[in-house]
């Protein structure tokens, strides 16, 4: 299961698992946020390449309009994804 939860800071929290089931509606919400945005991945336990990708379209979009988009507290087994794919020189992993 994956969830999303927004909070007024501008943080996101993402929990669960990012699969190709939960791409769709993972960009759903993601497309709402605006503004300089926190990715928390504290809870995220697995991203496949379908959850990569929703992932780099929040930040195609947050950076074409001038905005930031961080990650922070990422599991390891996690980074070691976005590091294999090559997004830790592309995004800003904290």
């Amino acid at each position: 299961m994956f969830q999303i939860r927004r909070h007024d800071d501008g943080r996101v929290e993402l929990s669960g698992r990012l699969d190709a089931a939960e791409a769709e509606g993972a960009g759903t919400v993601l497309k709402t946020l605006d503004g300089p945005v926190v990715l928390d991945c504290a809870e995220l336990e697995y991203v496949s390449s379908a959850g990569l990708g929703v992932l780099i379209v929040t930040y195609q979009r947050l950076k074409t309009a001038g905005h930031e988009l961080r990650f922070v507290n990422m599991l390891p087994r996690v980074r070691n994804v976005f590091t294999y794919a090559g997004l830790d020189r592309v995004l800003i992993i904290e």
